[in-house]
């Protein structure tokens, strides 16, 4: 099933491969996608679908140094290049819009100011990647830092937030993407809304899970009703704590917000599995439950190889399956996999920041072999 064409939306996916949204911070000057991010892409291209890496909706959302953005017409001609590429190698790219919130630094932010999220609490020990010396990505060089202190965003500053993510929906639309995904998970903005450790609010957009919910709910709604709902989709990651995002009754606030989304009518959700060594495996009965709550399309991502791949789309768990730090290194994974080729490893030390090395230098499998 995994090589197997599959219709999501208006979209005729040549198979059931996904790439995952993978942070590679190499973005020019003003947070612009370059010529060699387009050639990334392209090479990628044989994904059923690419969800690009995440892709600020605003200079106040940016958390890490080089990651591009899509908030301005630069931007928005930079990932027109990468579209353009991607569709004339005959792939499918959404691109995942993000906030991060806390996650991020002074030195990134508008003027100089701190960080924003639901409530003014610091993860400890959650750091981010600056460039102090201002060298560029071209260098490969900069500094993981603690991130800084948040404040609580005032509640007359969330309508605007909401606006920039429609906005940034339609850029999106605009730079030839076939569709969004917002990112809900690992620790960042609306993360920070849903977990209830992470969010202290005491008006309408915290307490109860309903509250905690409604970030989520008017940010989809808002961008559903820019591009459509269809072409929105939502990565979740339901049972993890990372980035210091913690949540008392995780099942029960995800199996709600998957619910919620249905009842929207989002395109997909894409859910994020714990993946380093010695991961919680995420409960057969959570999965089942997420399936009969959300009737749309079923993402998973989180270590997956193809006998796991097959097994969760036989027993109907998902549709798609992501492949993550696989595709860093074969850009034909999706044949790499089919044929059962050996596959190459990725270099660790050049996935952020650098020029084409560790990139866009890896060989296909005849290269490989030859």
């Amino acid at each position: 099933m995994l090589f197997t064409p599959y219709r999501l939306g208006a979209l005729t996916l040549p198979n059931r491969i996904v790439m995952p949204p993978m942070t590679r911070s190499r973005a020019a000057d003003g947070n612009v996608a370059t010529p060699l991010m387009a050639a990334y892409y392209a090479q990628r291209a044989s994904a059923g679908l690419i969800v690009s890496e995440g892709t600020q909706i605003s200079q106040q959302g940016q958390g890490y140094a080089w990651t591009p953005g899509i908030h301005d017409d630069a931007q928005i001609a930079g990932w027109r290049d990468v579209t353009d590429a991607v569709h004339a190698a005959g792939g499918r790219i959404v691109a995942q819009l993000w906030h991060v919130g806390r996650v991020s630094h002074t030195a990134l932010q508008p003027d100089g100011g701190a960080p924003v999220s639901s409530s003014a609490l610091q993860a400890e020990g959650v750091k981010v990647f600056v460039d102090p010396q201002g060298r560029g990505p071209q260098g490969g060089v900069g500094e993981m830092v603690q991130h800084s202190m948040p404040r609580a965003l005032a509640i007359e500053e969330i309508p605007g937030i909401v606006r920039d993510y429609a906005q940034a929906a339609r850029n999106a639309i605009a730079a030839g993407f076939d569709g969004i995904e917002l990112h809900g998970a690992n620790g960042y903005l609306i993360n920070q809304f849903i977990d209830s450790q992470a969010n202290q609010r005491t008006d309408a957009y915290g307490g109860p899970l309903q509250n905690r919910l409604r970030f989520l709910r008017e940010v989809v709604e808002a961008v559903a009703e820019e591009i459509g709902a269809e072409r929105v989709g939502v990565r979740l990651a339901p049972l993890t704590t990372l980035q210091g995002a913690v949540d008392d009754t995780p099942q029960a606030t995800y199996l709600a917000a998957a619910h919620l989304l249905d009842s929207i009518g989002v395109g997909y959700l894409h859910i994020a599995e714990a993946d380093w060594d010695d991961a919680p495996v995420m409960p057969v009965a959570f999965k089942e439950a997420l399936r009969m709550l959300y009737r749309g399309t079923l993402i998973y991502a989180g270590k997956y190889t193809v006998e796991r791949a097959e097994e969760a789309l036989t027993k109907g768990w998902a549709d798609l399956i992501a492949f993550g730090r696989p595709f860093i290194a074969n850009p034909d994974l999706p044949e790499r996999l089919r044929q059962g080729l050996p596959l190459n490893a990725p270099d660790k030390a050049t996935f952020f920041g650098g020029g084409a090395e560790g990139f866009t230098d890896y060989p296909v499998a005849e290269t490989a072999e030859a």
